[in-house]
Formats: C-alpha cells, sequence, structure tokens
C-alpha cells in the first residue's frame, strides 16, 4: 500500500473503471449543477450521491466478480458496503481525486436475528471503505448506511465534511454500542475481489447461498434514471 502512488490512485483498473460510461454518467449527475467546485466539494458531493442514492442492502451478496465492477454497480438501485465503496473510488477518481478501496473487519452490536441468522456471526469481514486524499491529507469514508435507513433504525446518519473521517460511530443515537473496528486489512488500488469472494464464501456459507439463488432475480434491480 505504501508503494502505491497518487498517480496511480487516479488512474482506472479493473474494478475500479473510472473511465467507464456509467461511471462518469454517475459522477456527472452529481455533480451537474456545479462543475467547477473545488474537489473537497466534489468529494463531497460524490460521497452523499453514493452513500443515498444507493440503497444500503446487506441481504443480496455478489457471487461474481462483475458484481463487484464500479460500471455495474452505478446501474443498481441497491448494494451492500463493498460495492458502493468500490463505486465511490471509482467516481473520485473520475473526478480527479486519489482514492483507493479499503477493507476492515468489523462487528456489528445491533445486527438484525435476519442477517445474523444468514450470517452465523455479528462479524463482518471486508467491510468496504474508501481511502482518499484531499491536499495530501488522506480521509477514511464509508458511504454504506444511506439516510433514509439511519432515521428508520435510529443510527447515526454518516456525513463527510472534508475535514475529518467519516467511518461507522461506536455507539448509536441512543448511545448503545453499534459498530467496533476490530482489524483494517488496508486499503488497495484495485480490490483483491478474488479473495474476497472465497473468503466469503467459505465465512457465511448461508449468505454465499442466498446471494447464490438470488443472482439474475428480478428483485436486483437497476437503479432507475434521475
Amino acid at each position: 500500500m505504501a508503494d502505491i502512488s497518487h498517480a496511480e490512485l487516479l488512474l482506472p483498473t479493473s474494478f475500479v473503471d473510472s473511465d467507464a460510461d456509467a461511471v462518469r454518467e454517475f459522477v456527472s449527475l452529481a455533480l451537474r449543477d456545479a462543475p467547477d467546485q473545488s474537489a473537497k466539494t466534489k468529494a463531497i458531493r460524490l460521497f452523499d450521491a453514493v452513500r443515498d442514492r444507493i440503497k444500503y442492502d446487506p441481504f443480496h451478496l455478489g457471487v461474481t466478480p462483475d458484481d463487484y465492477r464500479a460500471s455495474r454497480i452505478a446501474q443498481r438501485a441497491s448494494n451492500y458496503c463493498v460495492p458502493k465503496a468500490i463505486l465511490l473510488t471509482a467516481a473520485l477518481r473520475a473526478a480527479g481525486i486519489p482514492a483507493a478501496v479499503g477493507f476492515a473487519d468489523v462487528r456489528n452490536h445491533l445486527n438484525s436475528p435476519k442477517l445474523a441468522d444468514l450470517m452465523g456471526t455479528d462479524l463482518f469481514i471486508y467491510h468496504g471503505y474508501v481511502a482518499l486524499w484531499l491536499d495530501g491529507k488522506m480521509f477514511k469514508v464509508t458511504p454504506a448506511f444511506n439516510t433514509e435507513l439511519c432515521e428508520r433504525f435510529g443510527v447515526k446518519q454518516l456525513i463527510f465534511d472534508g475535514m475529518s473521517d467519516a467511518l461507522f460511530h461506536e455507539f448509536d443515537a441512543k448511545n448503545q454500542r453499534h459498530m467496533e473496528y476490530v482489524n483494517d486489512r488496508g486499503w488497495f488500488a484495485d480490490p483483491p475481489i478474488d479473495a474476497l469472494l472465497e473468503d466469503m464464501r467459505k465465512t457465511y456459507p448461508k449468505l454465499w447461498q442466498l446471494g447464490t439463488e438470488q443472482a439474475g432475480a428480478a428483485n436486483w434491480a437497476f437503479a432507475p434514471e434521475k
């Protein structure tokens, strides 16, 4: 990770395909009324766009590498943290902001019974976040939980202000334990999707089976145009 230059973190890669039409259209839509904004403002607006335009859904686990390509993710109505982090990374690069895909293992103390049953644990491996650089300073942000979801479940909304990190809160709105970061796996110019998929398959067999059954289903819908 330390050997990766900012110049490399502006280039398209296999999964962070920031030069793809679907990614550039996503960026154009997010910045359409103010194309000449500062890098900080663009980063904030792109964070907000990925957070809220693509709803958080942990029950549809992508089981093929193509599910983790930014150009494909940009056209989905919902997704979970890893694809959303990949899309934000691609969108930032398309806007000229160095960015990388990061992973951490986190423990969710407020996991729903349904998801806990499917996962068999409250430990989320490979939680996706984004490392980005503004004026030479690195920030870590996660656009996973959309605002509507946060309001519905009493979770504090994640807001990126361009001056500090925007990672999962340790406590929820009622001061109950929420997310605990257990292990930071680091960040990558292009995410190690093959390793991620293999570890997901081994760690969450029931959730993996559900994702396999849902692959290609009608409710894995494309995002409506806005």
